[in-house]
């Protein structure tokens, strides 16, 4: 995947050997409402890590349609506990990416991804389509990805679905493939 994003910037014009700008992809998420502050640094020139500090979880995310952010998001909080549900599906994940990062729809626009495309493609057509396109390597380099996020909470957690917890820290391993495509949606929920 590296070298393909390598070559289609190249052929944009672009000359920089950074895949992924982790403190560009910082400065736009940084506007989304409901962040105290993210900090991106890039690992090498195709993997990011970094953070991200909410001070309002209700408005992380916020969308004009408030039918779509009550399907992706709902937080509760109540004294010293409270529970996050998070739900993508193909109807929210072309609405919610964009509002994370444009410069992440821009990526995944190249490798036609179904999450911002809207297409209705399961995973095996996508990696055909991959395949196809640029070719089988690519494809099984985007089967084997994963995405990996550590979230820590104010308290314990008391039970959590779609992940697995140690205390008050959430530790979710997600299948890229999974988000690319949405062939079935996502729930995640933690409680604390």
């Amino acid at each position: 995947m590296a070298t393909l994003i390598r070559t289609l910037s190249r052929v944009g014009g672009g000359t920089s050997a950074q895949i992924i700008d982790g403190p560009s992809i910082g400065r736009s998420m940084a506007i989304a409402p409901g962040i105290k502050a993210v900090s991106f640094t890039n690992v090498n020139s195709s993997t990011i890590e970094g953070t991200i500090s909410l001070y309002r979880v209700d408005e992380f995310l916020a969308i004009p349609s408030r039918a779509v952010a009550t399907r992706f998001i709902t937080y509760e909080q109540s004294g010293k506990g409270g529970q996050i549900t998070i739900h993508l599906d193909r109807s929210s994940g072309p609405q919610i990416i964009p509002l994370i990062s444009r410069d992440i729809v821009d990526y995944l626009s190249a490798l036609m991804a179904p999450v911002v495309t809207g297409e209705t493609l399961s995973r095996a057509d996508y990696l055909n389509l991959v395949s196809m396109v640029y070719g089988k390597p690519v494809a099984d380099e985007m089967a084997a990805a994963r995405i990996r996020a550590s979230i820590a909470f104010p308290s314990p957690i008391t039970a959590i679905k779609g992940g697995v917890a140690a205390d008050n820290r959430a530790e979710f391993d997600i299948p890229l493939l999974d988000l690319l495509v949405l062939e079935r949606a996502l729930d995640y929920q933690v409680t604390w």
